[in-house]
């Protein structure tokens, strides 16, 4: 049952605006968001989440209660509407305001940055604050904007009471001023870490085009820069000749297990590989669909022959091949047959006698 407010005339003459216009304030509601969400697809900004909600009524009754006499009209209230966009690094609350600023007509006099009054005994979280407005429709609203971290906090610090007003021990206050700060080191260190994985992204992408290959070590993101050079393109094609068979395309993300498995350690490793065991995988590929009419490829087969004929010239053998079976494909007794079978076909072929 609602609270019984003591309101007077004024104060439930907004209350009957409010609900009035409360159809219009989820409209809105519902349209802001999708523009926030749209935007943020489009710029390829990830978010944790967007949050909304409608002021509900007793809030509002209790707010008037407090301090109505502040407020004119409804139009003085700037969070009936409240929206949140919870970032999962620090330097993106500055890229969600930007969008907010380009879609919004914002009201910069009430506008607040808590981000710069943050004093060094303030034990929670601080947010970007931003009053908006959209064409037609005459109320504003309140957008904030922070980490994933700095929500888990302020959410923290509701729950625990911790600005009600009734005294804490000091040494509670000190244990969450401590993880008030654990928090916010983490939150930069994200950030940073970020940063410096896109440079060192970067700098790899770099290396690969300038064909220093040796000195990029081999890993996930390294390799796949390295793919979008098509390294084992012209391997492929010269084995789809043999039957003039279509190469179909599939991912080779797989075989860096495989490449790591049999002890490549950078980009120029693999290269090496290409130019000095392409042909024994082509010997290979020779047999396995040379007699055969097969007219489509899997883009698969040249890093997979590659890696056959490196085992098995250096002296890996079917456990060796199995293995590579099972990093790909998974354990199974299956990858033990395919192991004998290549085993048994490369024996006689020319690549194995040099």
């Amino acid at each position: 049952m609602p609270k019984t407010r003591h309101l007077d005339p004024h104060c439930e003459a907004i209350l009957e605006e409010y609900q009035s216009n409360l159809p219009r304030f989820r409209e809105v509601e519902q349209t802001v968001k999708q523009k926030l969400s749209d935007t943020f697809r489009e710029a390829g900004l990830l978010v944790a989440a967007i949050e909304s909600r409608v002021k509900a009524y007793d809030s509002l009754a209790g707010k008037l209660e407090l301090k109505g006499q502040k407020y004119k009209s409804l139009a003085d209230i700037t969070d009936i509407l409240g929206l949140r966009v919870i970032t999962f690094y620090i330097d993106d609350v500055d890229k969600v305001a930007s969008a907010v600023e380009k879609l919004f007509e914002i009201d910069w006099e009430n506008t607040i940055d808590k981000r710069k009054i943050h004093e060094i005994d303030s034990f929670g979280y601080l947010s970007l604050h931003y009053i908006c407005s959209v064409p037609g429709f005459p109320y504003r609203f309140e957008i904030q904007m922070r980490t994933l971290l700095q929500h888990a906090w302020a959410n923290m610090d509701h729950d625990t009471g911790y600005k009600s007003g009734v005294e804490i021990p000091k040494r509670y206050l000190r244990n969450m001023s401590r993880l008030a700060g654990m928090l916010e080191l983490v939150d930069d260190e994200f950030s940073k870490i970020r940063i410096e994985l896109t440079d060192y992204r970067r700098k790899v992408q770099s290396l690969v085009r300038s064909g220093n290959l040796d000195e990029v070590p081999l890993d996930g993101d390294t390799f796949r820069s390295y793919l979008e050079l098509e390294p084992f393109s012209q391997l492929n094609k010269r084995i789809a000749a043999m039957n003039q068979a279509e190469i179909q395309d599939v991912s080779i993300l797989p075989y860096l297990a495989v490449f790591k498995g049999i002890g490549l350690k950078t980009l120029g490793d693999i290269a090496t590989v290409i130019k000095e065991y392409s042909e024994g995988a082509y010997q290979i590929a020779c047999y396995q669909i040379g007699l055969t009419d097969l007219d489509i490829i899997s883009s698969s087969i040249g890093p997979q022959d590659l890696c056959i004929a490196y085992i098995l010239k250096n002296g890996g053998g079917k456990a060796g091949i199995r293995h590579m079976f099972d990093l790909l494909n998974g354990e199974s007794e299956s990858n033990d047959m395919m192991a004998e079978m290549l085993l048994e076909q490369s024996k006689g072929l020319p690549f194995m006698n040099k």
